[in-house]
């Protein structure tokens, strides 16, 4: 998944500087702004901002304080890097909330490891999902307002699976486990193997249990609904054993102990088309969400529904 970083800086040496260091490793994006374009730069939710002091004309602790205040960028890394060695400057920049302070002339070796070590442990606090390796919540959040602000045209696709407490029931948790993580790479293979999008455009989120969220193209989605349905039912069937996918139900005992029977484990996907300028805010996607994926949950079997309403 891409890490983008913006440079604060009004000449590109930093900026160069930083792109030859990582030049293998493509993921990480750096792009320059001006201090006149930070709301532009807290607009896209970054996942790491440096601050080149020396070659900006704000005062950078009031910039640091501007990072923090707003909400979407509360976490965003900072890092400051400056010419300046004066011990006070240096604490008051990092009394602003500031995880590190870079002394130039810089050490490229020590930037470069510091770059990655914060992007390491910043991925490492967002993801809530050891089971599958995804980012939780706060990052599924975080993409789908970036997109918003950004005015993008984008699909989110709501997937979890249908019968999923019963399979539990009958194979137990670990098995369970199993499944969860087969399906998060099902997404995976759909998602980020996109022939017209870049894996840097596309994102998957695990908001948790059997629930995923994944967010692509508009022109893409319905294939890759098909394609993660087709992979699924056919992969899922090693989960099973004989007899019960001979009978294709699960028998499972109610509350009276009657035994009650379900179908097999399948998938459902909701897809919710977000045009330009359809949703005002992330809850409202939501609420349509929950729509769609009812509808998709009402059909037997694998399957997906796309709400393609315009407002």
């Amino acid at each position: 998944m891409a890490q983008e970083i913006y440079i604060i800086d009004d000449k590109n040496n930093l900026k160069n500087k930083l792109v030859e260091l990582f030049k293998k490793e493509p993921e990480y994006k750096f792009k320059k702004a001006k201090t006149t374009e930070l709301e532009n730069v807290l607009r896209n939710i970054p996942s790491l901002i440096i601050i080149n002091e020396d070659e900006i004309n704000e005062n950078s602790i009031e910039l640091c304080e501007k990072i923090r205040k707003n909400e979407d960028n509360t976490i965003t890394p900072i890092i400051v890097i400056s010419s300046n060695k004066d011990k006070t400057h240096r604490l008051e920049i990092l009394k602003s909330c500031v995880e590190h302070y870079i002394k130039s002339p810089i050490d490229e070796e020590y930037l470069y490891y510091t770059v990655k070590n914060i992007i390491r442990l910043l991925d490492t606090n967002r993801r809530v999902s050891p089971l599958t390796g995804l980012p939780g919540n706060v990052q599924i959040h975080a993409e789908m307002k970036k997109r918003l602000l950004n005015k993008e045209d984008f699909a989110i696709l709501y997937v979890d699976l249908d019968n999923f407490k019963a399979y539990n029931d009958v194979y137990g948790f670990l098995k369970g486990d199993e499944i969860i993580k087969f399906t998060a790479k099902c997404i995976q293979n759909h998602i980020l193997s996109s022939e017209s999008n870049a894996e840097e455009d596309n994102f998957i989120g695990h908001i948790g249990g059997d629930d995923f969220v994944a967010i692509t193209s508009l022109t893409e989605c319905e294939d890759i609904c098909q394609n993660i349905i087709l992979e699924f039912d056919k992969g899922v069937l090693k989960f099973f054993n004989e007899e019960d996918l001979e009978k294709g139900y699960l028998e499972v005992p109610n509350r009276k102990c009657i035994l009650e029977q379900f179908p097999l484990t399948t998938i459902s996907i909701g897809v919710v088309i977000a045009d330009k300028g359809r949703f005002k805010n992330v809850l409202e996607i939501g609420e349509v969400a929950a729509q769609v994926k009812h509808l998709a949950k009402t059909t037997p079997g694998s399957t997906y529904a796309i709400d393609r309403r315009k407002k």
